[in-house]
């Protein structure tokens, strides 16, 4: 392998700067994770440790090296043992990561089927509600006006949080991926008042007005008349059955960049 240069008797190719480089940004990584724990306190312990056992093989110190790793063996094992929620953490945040993800499942369906039943449930009680769904950007201001949950996508959650004695119902529940990422949230207001001959309540302006800023999606459940709606692009779209709403939501979020009308239309034919 082509040399770069040598320290004293050590000689460092591209290969090792690359290594280096590469466990030093995993452990930055694990580091910010676990920062604050009891956990990054072993971590850096573990570091310091793994470092002296490196120089002592490199310069073939065999004992302290010896030593060494049988120190790192136990340690590695000990902190497996303790620090289970941490590692567990560290695993979900992989998961999430959009590379893994590209290699895994798509649950854009089993969103789509989650938000109908929740909705349609929602609407056999005549319970308001309001579902924003995140597609290509975040809503982070709108976010931060409501109250933050980071809860795992369920018909249960949102039937509780919008049942009417729940102190989270009054507002619209920002959803990304199937993370319930913030309720209670005040969104925009359209300024269209009416819509195809019919007046719009606020629930709907609100709808409408969060998609005409943002690229999102959101599912309206009337309080007055129980119907299910849903806005995209600044347009609404009424009254729909069950099946229509669940393919809707299956065929808008399996493609982010097809407008409302464009989807009526594939589904139409």
């Amino acid at each position: 392998m082509f040399e770069l240069f040598k320290i004293g008797f050590i000689t460092v190719t591209f290969l090792d700067i690359l290594d280096i480089f590469i466990v030093a940004f995993i452990s930055y990584k694990v580091y910010n994770i676990i920062k604050g724990t009891i956990a990054s306190q072993i971590f850096i312990g573990m570091l310091f440790v793994g470092m002296l056992s490196f120089i002592a093989q490199a310069i073939n110190l065999k004992a302290l090296g010896w030593l060494l790793k049988i120190i790192t063996d136990i340690w590695v094992i000990a902190f497996i043992v303790l620090f289970q929620p941490e590692l567990r953490r560290i695993l979900l945040l992989v998961g999430k990561n959009p590379f893994f993800k590209f290699f895994g499942k798509n649950d854009e369906k089993n969103i789509a089927s989650i938000i109908t039943d929740a909705a349609f449930e929602l609407s056999q009680h005549q319970h308001g509600a309001l579902i924003v769904i995140t597609k290509s950007t975040g809503i982070k201001g709108i976010m931060e006006s409501g109250t933050q949950l980071s809860a795992k996508l369920s018909k249960g959650l949102l039937r509780s949080i919008f049942y009417p004695r729940s102190p989270l119902h009054d507002g619209a529940v920002i959803i990304k991926n199937d993370i319930i990422e913030a309720a209670r949230c005040t969104l925009p207001l359209s300024q269209n008042t009416v819509m195809d001959g019919h007046p719009l309540g606020m629930r709907h302006r609100a709808a409408l007005g969060i998609t005409e800023v943002a690229d999102v999606l959101c599912v309206v459940v009337s309080e007055e008349t129980g119907s299910i709606s849903i806005a995209e692009e600044g347009k609404l779209l009424r009254g729909l059955s069950k099946e229509a709403l669940r393919l809707r939501l299956s065929f808008m979020l399996g493609n982010p960049k097809k407008g409302l009308r464009s989807i009526i239309e594939e589904v139409s034919k």
